[in-house]
């Protein structure tokens, strides 16, 4: 009887079936709706056009390939103040994924061993890693940046009495100097060691994971890993005659000169990132952890596994499908938050496009477009990659 209706419905005209089938309503007011935000924005955009070319600006990206007249102090790759805008941006994105690729790897470490030790039966352990959480996350983290900045400038010494380690490392108030590597063509060879190296390790992985659910065999990953991807490629970097060539930092007139510099503004930036983040991830582990049932732990202490391995065996993989999609915010978070650099002067997305070379060049619309771009990208690919990894971890259903 309610397929018959359904077809007598599905025979009737449109205004029919929007005004009395209730699944043809809901489609009709879903594309009405999307008609009326894209006409929306489409008139916005336009408007916007309209009003630049009024003006005498336009609407153009020209001015990419324009010089930039500007310096940019810390950068990957070559650059100079005759370099393009699009060269400009290029750094303030490698900027920007530096500090967003380091912050969140500090931050995991870091919160995870805080939300390890705040389950700790160490009373003083406990209250420590507690007071630091909650100090840590009620204070914007702009005031973090700043004082952390505050306290590398004000409190290291300057270049001509830096912290010299071995006449290699130099450390001061104008930043990290460490050995910059010159390359010879046969570092390929190390490279390639270094990728089959990781691809051993994936493989050797799932092979042990798998003997270790049919036989319970329990194969060192971890160390046959690590000589995989490092002792491996130390061989074949021997080998094939040491292709590197150290260029050292000298002490010349007020600065050193040579070598790689890890500049304070990043190092601040990336250090108050990742601590601020870490606090809230140690609650989030934590929580995740929290939520195992305690007969887990029981259940590994009565087949006399020790403490580590019941943590690492059983309770850690199954907090993880608790923990990874607030994780997951977490490093957007830390992503977005790196636009506050330019507080400090650091160059990253918003100092170069987004600042400087809008100010020189007065395209506000083109320069911002290209940041909320680069921004929305970004958080589309980690969301992308946490969604991946969080359905790889998840319950397989028998």
């Amino acid at each position: 009887m309610e397929a018959t209706s359904q077809s007598t419905i599905g025979q009737k005209p449109l205004w029919y079936r929007i005004v009395n089938d209730k699944e043809t309503r809901s489609v009709a007011l879903q594309v009405l709706t999307l008609a009326l935000l894209f006409g929306f924005f489409f008139y916005i955009i336009r408007n916007a056009v309209i009003n630049l070319e009024t003006i005498g600006k336009g609407y153009s990206f020209d001015f990419l390939w324009e010089p930039a007249s500007y310096d940019i102090s810390q950068r990957l790759i070559e650059y100079d103040s005759r370099s393009p805008h699009w060269r400009a941006t290029l750094v303030g994105i490698l900027n920007t994924l530096l500090v967003a690729v380091s912050g969140v790897i500090i931050a995991t470490i870091v919160g995870f061993v805080m939300g390890v030790l705040r389950l700790s039966k160490n009373w003083l352990i406990n209250k420590v890693v507690y007071c630091y959480i909650e100090y840590v996350r009620n204070v914007p983290v702009l005031l973090h940046i700043l004082m952390v900045h505050g306290l590398i400038i004000n409190t290291l010494p300057r270049p001509k009495n830096a912290i010299n380690i071995d006449d290699t490392f130099f450390l001061s108030n104008r930043g990290f100097y460490v050995p910059k590597p010159l390359f010879e063509p046969a570092m390929w060879a190390v490279f390639i060691a270094f990728l089959a190296g990781i691809g051993f390790s994936w493989w050797f992985t799932r092979y042990a994971h798998k003997v270790q659910d049919a036989t319970g065999k329990i194969y060192p990953v971890f160390w046959i890993s690590l000589g995989a991807i490092i002792v491996f490629p130390i061989l074949v970097y021997f080998i094939v005659g040491q292709p590197i060539t150290l260029e050292y930092a000298e002490l010349k007139g007020f600065n050193f000169k040579g070598g790689m510099v890890l500049r304070p503004e990043y190092l601040a930036l990336t250090l108050a990132l990742a601590l601020y983040t870490a606090a809230f991830i140690a609650e989030i582990v934590r929580a995740g952890i929290q939520a195992i049932s305690h007969g887990q732990t029981e259940a590994g202490r009565a087949l006399g596994i020790k403490e580590s391995r019941i943590m690492s065996l059983v309770i850690i993989p199954q907090a993880l499908r608790v923990i990874i999609p607030p994780l997951s915010s977490q490093y957007l978070n830390l992503t977005k938050n790196s636009s506050l650099a330019i507080a400090i002067g650091y160059m990253d997305i918003v100092g170069t496009i987004g600042g400087v070379s809008l100010n020189q060049t007065g395209r506000e619309m083109e320069c911002m477009t290209i940041v909320l771009a680069l921004y929305l990208s970004f958080s589309l690919l980690i969301s992308a990659f946490m969604n991946w990894y969080n359905k790889k971890m998840k319950l397989v259903e028998r």
